[in-house]
């Protein structure tokens, strides 16, 4: 039973985390709510389905894109399929401490306090905003970039970084028991990234934003615009720049550029439009 299992193996996060543990030689396997082959199957809305039995170490990836009280059921039943099962070590990607005042932060901090009173050995990933995120959310007008972000700088993180961190904490768990990572990058701005793209950048207020999160975005779901403008502001006013040697301490190398980063998200954003 050295089995470690990556929840929502279909997604961005976990499918990058999954590759890093095969290409390190873990014996990983991934749960989905549609798995893939190889994978199980692991719906958080359907208790039946949380089979973990054989796993040791659970990385449990966040399960966002609904309300905060469906999402920490979901963690809630997963945790409670862990101490079922005899999982060994709950590894959870959380959010970076900075961001406590982020419209999505209350569902992390609420699963992390399960994490803790679970019984089980645990480490938490409080994981930085993603770069790709911060490149997608500039918006193309003309020949330039628009944002919400003012001059405000954003401690943005690769997101291939989040899951090498990951991949090495569950491939080990041990020496990670009880301990809370802030894995955040180097500090960017909108204008740094609108300079790698060779283009100007222009600020907009956070009500234009917000109007155009509103009206002119579909397929938001109706608790994104809240989330997506708290990021606006918290970048805006300062809140999101401050760093911690925690990720490179733990990959042992240096991070990936997260303007480069950031920069291609936008270029491809730009391309789809």
């Amino acid at each position: 039973m050295n089995t470690i299992l990556v929840t929502g193996a279909n997604g961005s996060l976990g499918s990058a985390t999954l590759e890093a543990l095969r290409a390190s030689g873990a014996p990983a396997t991934g749960g989905s709510r549609t798995p893939g082959a190889g994978m199980r199957r692991l719906d958080f809305d359907d208790p039946s389905s949380l089979d973990l039995t054989e796993v040791a170490t659970l990385v449990l990836v966040s399960a966002g894109y609904a309300e905060d009280d469906r999402v920490v059921a979901r963690h809630a039943a997963v945790l409670d399929a862990a101490v079922r099962d005899g999982v060994r070590h709950v590894l959870y990607t959380s959010l970076t401490t900075a961001g406590d005042h982020l419209g999505f932060a209350l569902a992390h901090r609420a699963t992390e306090h399960l994490v803790r009173a679970s019984g089980l050995s645990w480490t938490i990933l409080r994981n930085g905003l993603y770069a790709e995120l911060f490149g997608g959310l500039l918006m193309w007008s003309g020949e330039g970039v628009e944002s919400a972000f003012g001059d405000g700088a954003l401690a943005a993180v690769a997101r291939e970084d989040l899951a090498d961190a990951a991949a090495i904490v569950a491939a080990d768990p041990a020496p990670h028991a009880e301990r809370v990572y802030d894995l955040v990058g180097t500090p960017i701005t909108a204008r740094e990234v609108a300079g790698r793209l060779g283009v100007p950048h222009r600020t907009i207020g956070l009500g234009e934003y917000r109007r155009r999160l509103l009206d002119e975005t579909p397929g938001l779901l109706p608790f994104q615009p809240p989330m997506l403008a708290s990021i606006a502001t918290g970048v805006r006013h300062g809140f999101l720049a401050g760093t911690t040697p925690d990720l490179t301490a733990l990959l042992g190398r240096p991070a990936r550029d997260p303007l480069a980063t950031a920069a291609s998200a936008s270029s491809t954003g730009r391309r789809s439009a």
